[in-house]
């Protein structure tokens, strides 16, 4: 189901992100959703590479992209240099609220759970 208010997570997974100049900065490789409050609080990213080789995946809030119409792909302030500093995240980081409040902290980003 599709319409301009609603979208399947499986049309998202694969979307292009750019940057306001218009090049191309990576992909959605998939969605984290909030399963007490259903909302979506980050997308986790790919960047780089070539072909899909040497990319590297990053979790972003999901409240720095912006989906555009026009390049049908989200549109994003978040900066090389903000990727490559940001806070890596071990594979047990999920629920681990001191380091999404780094995370969102670091793209100077609200925190979705207050």
């Amino acid at each position: 189901m599709t319409s301009a208010e609603m979208v399947s997570s499986s049309d998202v997974t694969g979307t292009n992100v750019y940057a306001h100049n218009g090049e191309k900065v990576g992909h959605i490789d998939h969605l984290m959703i909030d399963k007490t409050s259903g909302r979506v609080p980050y997308a986790v990213m790919h960047f780089g590479g070539f072909l899909g080789l040497g990319e590297e995946e990053y979790t972003v809030p999901w409240g720095k992209l912006n989906y555009d119409t026009r390049k049908e792909g989200f549109v994003t302030d978040i900066t090389k240099e903000q990727v490559e500093g940001a806070p890596r995240a071990n594979k047990d980081w999920i629920g681990d609220r001191e380091y999404e409040a780094r995370l969102h902290d670091h793209y100077v980003a609200p925190y979705y759970w207050m």
